[in-house]
């Protein structure tokens, strides 16, 4: 599952990045030409401050003759300014999505050089390479007077020598409570992975689908939520994202699992699903759970008319919300706002019903759009319908314009409230 929510705030720091670029190649080209004979009398006095011990410098450019470039590849600055440069390519180019699906090992390891980014980030500003007139001269300098009467500096009182110093970084105050609460979350994976998960069942199924029933001390889920699995035999550092296809009510909770990569084949054989012999329960190898986390499924039950749509893979959220439904309705005891659901399943290819396990499938081919919302708001004409849609993004986006299309203008009028996952 993909956290369409972060992407844009991650664009915003790379495109912030070559403007700050930018901007510091500016400034050290004005340090260097500030040290030149044609920069005026002003500004060679204020590059050459510093070279006395009562004096502090404001141009980091010493000389005119100096390398600009070495110098500033020297500095706290530019070391750290390049590492995490480059540290931000990489992750940048590595979270496209043909680097997710092809090769989703390298997406996950270099994710991990945000510590270096971060460290990097912290240490950039105590470089002290931007630097300004203290607080206290400035209130010693009079800086209309003196900027025009420069040759006068030390000898006139009203015009003492300027102070300069470094600004104080400040990036560790933005960076310390993320990290605080990556730290407290990595904790608490931690203290999940340690616990014990009990595998009670392995099924497979075909078109290479790998189904696990587990059981876990205090494992609480709701219909329609994921969670992340590792297995160490594996991979001791990766975490993948798996939907519950089990409902709240049963006393296990199960995810079926589809070989498309490298981590999932590993897993298949890893269980013995390619071989015909049967494996006892107690040689498999180890599983840990970190969740159940939620998702937008998990609204479903808060409408009293959801609509859900779903297509290949993207049918597995609402196997659990199917069976929590049917469960919810067999129980009398059990009041629901949720008094009808819709479900559509594009399966043509597939033999069976995926849900259900029937020869007679859900739905035949794409439904027309148009003639099924517009008779849901002829059905419904004043109420909040929920529409929650698992499948691919071309259908995500023409779902997004229908539900929008045949929402009413007058809010008491039918309403479509759309939500979705991608995969």
């Amino acid at each position: 599952m993909q956290n369409s929510q972060f992407m844009p705030e991650l664009f915003k720091i790379v495109h912030s990045v070559p403007i700050h670029i930018v901007a510091h190649s500016i400034n050290i080209e004005r340090y260097h030409s500030s040290q030149s004979k044609e920069a005026g009398e002003l500004r060679n006095k204020l590059s050459g401050l510093g070279k006395s011990p009562n004096e502090s410098y404001l141009n980091p450019i010493r000389t005119y003759e100096t390398n600009t470039t070495g110098q500033v590849l020297t500095t706290i600055a530019g070391i750290s300014g390049v590492v995490i440069t480059v540290a931000l390519i990489l992750i940048m180019t590595s979270s496209t999505e043909l680097i997710r699906r092809s090769c989703y090992e390298i997406f996950w390891y270099t994710h991990h050089l945000f510590v270096v980014f971060f460290t990097g980030l912290i240490i950039h500003g105590m470089g002290q390479l931007v630097r300004g007139q203290t607080p206290k001269s400035l209130l010693l300098h009079n800086v209309t007077y003196c900027k025009d009467h420069y040759w006068e500096w030390e000898n006139a009182t009203q015009c003492p020598l300027p102070q300069f110093s470094g600004n104080k970084p400040v990036a560790w105050k933005w960076v310390l409570s993320p990290m605080v609460l990556y730290l407290c979350e990595r904790i608490v994976r931690f203290w999940r992975f340690r616990q014990e998960v009990t595998i009670t069942k392995v099924v497979t199924h075909s078109s290479g689908v790998l189904e696990l029933h587990m059981k876990k001390h205090g494992f609480k889920m709701g219909a329609g939520q994921y969670v992340f699995l590792q297995c160490p035999s594996v991979s001791q550092l990766e975490w993948h994202p798996f939907t519950l296809t089990s409902a709240p009510e049963e006393d296990y909770f199960s995810v079926h699992i589809r070989v498309v990569g490298d981590w999932t084949a590993a897993l298949f054989k890893a269980f013995g699903a390619e071989e015909k012999a049967f494996k006892e329960l107690w040689m498999l190898p180890r599983l840990a759970v970190d969740g159940p986390y939620g998702s937008a499924t998990t609204d479903i039950f808060h409408y009293r008319v959801s609509v859900c749509i779903a297509a290949g893979i993207g049918v597995t959220p609402f196997a659990s919300i199917l069976k929590s439904i049917w469960y919810k309705c067999c129980n009398p005891n059990t009041v629901l706002a949720l008094q009808k659901a819709t479900h559509i399943a594009l399966h043509c290819d597939d033999k069976m019903d995926v849900i259900t396990g029937l020869r007679q499938k859900t739905c035949y081919g794409r439904p027309n759009w148009d003639n099924e919302f517009k008779q849901l708001a002829e059905n419904h004409p004043s109420n909040s319908i929920g529409v929650f849609f698992c499948g691919p993004k071309a259908l995500s986006r023409i779902l997004q314009k229908t539900c929008n299309s045949y929402s009413s203008v007058d809010p008491r009028g039918v309403q479509f409230h759309y939500n979705k996952e991608s995969f």
